[in-house]
């Protein structure tokens, strides 16, 4: 198995949706990508990114089961995400792994797996 699919096992789903709710506490006050969010859906945001994150770090299949494969790119392309949006998203989540104590060794694989991720889902310039 490779290194993101260990990662819940590793860290621990508690953990992991720790540091989506400390990262959604940062979207929500944020000039640049908070106003992306619809703003009576919160929880339900955080909830659907928490599953993601659990479920490609090969933890309980949640996200798959209950919204199928995850087709991110399509999923934000409503939303004009560019180098800022991304940039801003990697320090917020950034921000959340160091809240919640991800581990140096564990914040550098997840944040080579966010910076992939995020990367991809830039769709303006």
């Amino acid at each position: 198995m490779d290194e993101i699919s260990t990662l819940c096992a590793r860290v621990g789903e508690t953990k992991l949706r720790s540091m989506v709710t400390a990262f959604y506490r940062r979207v929500q006050v944020d000039d640049v990508i908070g106003k992306m969010y619809p703003p009576d859906d919160w929880a339900g945001a955080e909830k659907r990114l928490a599953d993601f994150i659990v479920y490609r770090f090969g933890g309980p299949q949640t996200y798959i089961e209950e919204r199928g494969h995850p087709r991110l790119r399509g999923r934000h392309m409503p939303f004009a995400i560019g180098e800022a949006e991304r940039d801003r998203w990697m320090k917020l989540m950034s921000e959340a792994m160091e809240e919640v104590s991800i581990s140096p060794e564990e914040g550098a694989v997840i944040g080579t797996f966010f910076a992939q991720v995020a990367d991809m889902m830039q769709n303006r310039a």
